[in-house]
């Protein structure tokens, strides 16, 4: 079991199973959000996810045109856990204690859409749009 946290503290999560698989996205919705190449995301099972505290200041938009949703935190603007599908959450991996150490990115999803400055580095296979 596992704890993370946004950037202030204010949120807190907890994580039945510990994840091992990092997922990074590089689609240009996930560029936006974070400002950076992509968003490493762990994928965790929703019975294995549970808000511990901060829940009321968990703050959603969604894309208009598009099937997304962001959570942040409104105090600190931390990326925070959101629903990958119907029975799936994702985590973003820097919410998770630096102490998890078994984590390695595993798999690079929409490299078809990647910045054309994106130099993807790691061992991870590359799918050019999502995968399940």
């Amino acid at each position: 079991m596992i704890s993370g946290r946004c950037n202030c503290g204010a949120v807190t999560f907890q994580i039945e199973q510990a994840p091992t698989d990092v997922y990074v996205c590089h689609c240009s919705i996930c560029r936006k959000y974070t400002g950076s190449n992509g968003m490493p995301v762990v994928i965790v099972r929703k019975e294995d996810f549970r808000w511990l505290s901060g829940q009321s200041l968990i703050t959603h938009w969604k894309k208009p045109d598009a099937d997304w949703e962001s959570t942040f935190c409104s105090v600190c603007g931390s990326s925070l856990p959101g629903p990958n599908d119907e029975a799936r959450m994702f985590v973003p991996a820097g919410l998770l204690p630096d102490e998890v150490s078994d984590l390695e990115v595993k798999h690079h999803i929409f490299v078809g859409s990647k910045a054309c400055w994106d130099i993807i580095g790691d061992s991870g296979k590359q799918h050019d749009e999502r995968i399940t």
